[in-house]
């Protein structure tokens, strides 16, 4: 039996609570425009709003005037969202604690993953959210995916418990050695 081939994350739909509470978190903190909202065609007593979160995708989310905000962090039970992470520049995360900060928003602060960096707090209805920004471009022609299975690879080889830094290098230095060139196939 063949699998499906997706091409990527289509969109991701949250279950918000009222309409201001979804734009001030997604837009106002996140700086993701509210690019356009129309009635939930499963539940026409909500609405359904998309914001873009900077690739062109969509975060959407069905609200109702008669749901109000509730902090309480949602559960993280088998089968559940554990977070929603989105990627920012090394520029802008550093600047991140001091403008959630600002804000009276609770966080984690930097968290060291080896080959990117990380911040975790939570949005108005308890969903935790990560920022993350990885430490490497990759280079012209591959995508993350093909940086990190390459640097997997040659971790699992070295025998190491997590990826950092010295097999992303190595990752790198591998996918770009391997583009063709005259002087090696003469």
């Amino acid at each position: 039996m063949r699998p499906i081939a997706t091409q990527g994350v289509h969109h991701v739909t949250l279950k918000g609570a009222n309409r201001q509470t979804s734009i001030d978190f997604w837009e106002g903190v996140l700086g993701m425009p509210f690019v356009f909202e129309q009635p939930n065609r499963d539940a026409p007593s909500e609405s359904h709003l998309y914001f873009d979160p900077g690739d062109g995708r969509l975060i959407t989310i069905f609200t109702s005037e008669d749901r109000m905000r509730d902090d309480a962090a949602v559960t993280e039970d088998i089968g559940s969202v554990h977070h929603l992470a989105f990627a920012v520049s090394q520029a802008t995360f550093s600047q991140i604690p001091d403008r959630l900060d600002a804000r009276g928003i609770k966080h984690s602060g930097p968290v060291d993953r080896g080959f990117m960096d990380s911040i975790y707090f939570r949005d108005p209805l308890g969903l935790r959210i990560e920022l993350a920004s990885y430490r490497f471009v990759p280079p012209e022609g591959y995508r993350v995916a093909d940086v990190m299975i390459t640097a997997h690879r040659i971790r699992v080889r070295a025998g190491d418990f997590a990826i950092e830094m010295s097999h992303i290098a190595e990752a790198l230095e591998t996918l770009t050695l391997s583009r063709d060139s005259l002087s090696r196939s003469e």
